[in-house]
């Protein structure tokens, strides 16, 4: 008897079967590829809290970014070397701009100073190339201190980020000192505000109690110390609320 040539047409079994196994395998290849969907609204919620706690910022702070202000508030070029990777900056406090009248002062005595020179008779005795090499060292000296004073002013900062406070003590080139404590480690925090001088322009100290290993962090002739108490305030809360709701980093 002769072979139908429509066989496997008219009983495809196996091939209906191998067909069913294939899309099968697809579907699951499909649900194993796609990704499981994120928690979308504690996402959002995340980000109206740190909005919030932005606005908040500037609500106390103002909005002052400027490189020599002795408050940066959330700077975008600011940095520093113990930073971490996610780390945000709130702000930067340097010492009030009225604490470097002083070495300012004495900064344009010592330049002017060579000038009157000339008044004094001892010195017209000595040759002119000496007189030159002498002025020329003493305004390298000159220079020098200006220029350590300032940059002991600068880098002197003060640092609060959405997980610490920073206290960064620059004496010199040669003399830094490192202080850290966690913002939910902050116990009590004082300020003192003294002198005529602090009266009148609005800086003083701020004494902040830690449970850290530095039990005491002191921020000496800081700007407005009572709105850097107030910050500190608002992000102690924040950080408990965290806490609370099991959003701690």
């Amino acid at each position: 008897m002769a072979r139908s040539k429509d066989l496997d047409t008219v009983a495809p079994d196996d091939l209906v079967i191998s067909e069913e196994k294939t899309e099968e395998k697809i579907v699951e290849k499909k649900i194993e590829k796609t990704p499981p969907k994120k928690n979308s609204v504690s996402g959002k919620k995340e980000e109206e809290d740190v909005s919030n706690i932005g606005d908040k910022i500037y609500e106390i702070l103002g909005h002052t970014k400027h490189p020599l202000s002795s408050i940066l508030v959330k700077p975008d070029v600011f940095s520093f070397e113990e930073r971490a990777d996610k780390e945000t900056i709130y702000m930067v406090a340097r010492p009030h701009w009225f604490t470097n009248v002083s070495w300012v002062l004495t900064t344009l005595l010592l330049v002017v100073a060579p000038g009157l020179l000339k008044f004094v008779p001892v010195i017209t005795e000595i040759p002119v190339k000496f007189q030159f090499l002498g002025i020329l060292a003493w305004y390298l000296v000159s220079f020098a201190f200006a220029f350590e004073k300032f940059l002991s002013w600068y880098f002197d900062v003060f640092i609060i980020t959405d997980e610490r406070v920073i206290d960064i003590d620059f004496n010199n080139l040669l003399d830094k000192k490192f202080s850290e404590a966690k913002i939910s480690m902050i116990q009590d925090i004082t300020s003192r505000v003294s002198g005529v001088s602090q009266t009148m322009f609005n800086y003083g100290t701020v004494f902040i109690q830690t449970a850290a290993e530095v039990p005491e962090i002191t921020l000496e002739k800081i700007a407005n110390p009572e709105k850097i108490i107030k910050l500190l305030q608002v992000l102690r809360e924040e950080e408990e609320r965290e806490t609370l709701e099991g959003r701690v980093k």
